[in-house]
Parts: structure tokens; C-alpha cells; sequence
């Protein structure tokens, strides 16, 4: 059980920054990328609220989860600015 649940995180953490860098994509040309692709949302819903509001905040993004969680949306954050 321990063994799977380390592998487990070793999978979101492997496929994140792949995710990370398509998002950055899309909001470099949109102004929101709404997650829903079942392997994307697998990979956010292991991680826990606090790693994902981590994550998009050191991405300078805003998430807000949809319709029950089987969306999350994330946009660019106006409140900070790049420096």
C-alpha cells in the first residue's frame, strides 16, 4: 500500500512539469485553460489543495475547480506582476 502510494506521487510528479508547460502555453495566447482531459485531472486531483494552489501560484496563475471538480480552471494571476 505505501509502495503504491509512493509510486503513485512519483507519477504526478514526473508528469507535472509536461503539464505545467502546456498550460503556460495556452495562457500565453488565452486568457484561461480549463483542464478536462482525464489524464490531466488525474495528475491534479493527487495532489492536495495546498500543493495546487502552490503549484499555480508559483506559475503566477489563479485555479478555480468547476462543476463539481470534473474541471479546473486556471488563469493567469493580474495580482502579480512580473517584475
Amino acid at each position: 500500500m505505501i509502495a503504491r502510494s509512493i509510486a503513485k506521487q512519483q507519477q504526478v510528479h514526473n508528469d507535472l512539469p509536461a503539464l505545467a508547460a502546456k498550460i503556460g502555453e495556452r495562457l500565453s495566447i488565452s486568457s484561461e485553460y480549463v483542464v478536462t482531459q482525464p489524464a490531466e485531472l488525474r495528475v491534479l486531483r493527487d495532489m492536495s489543495e495546498d500543493e495546487l494552489r502552490e503549484f499555480a501560484k508559483s506559475h503566477r496563475w489563479r485555479i478555480i475547480h468547476r462543476l463539481g471538480g470534473r474541471q479546473i480552471e486556471f488563469y493567469n494571476d493580474a495580482s502579480v506582476r512580473a517584475l
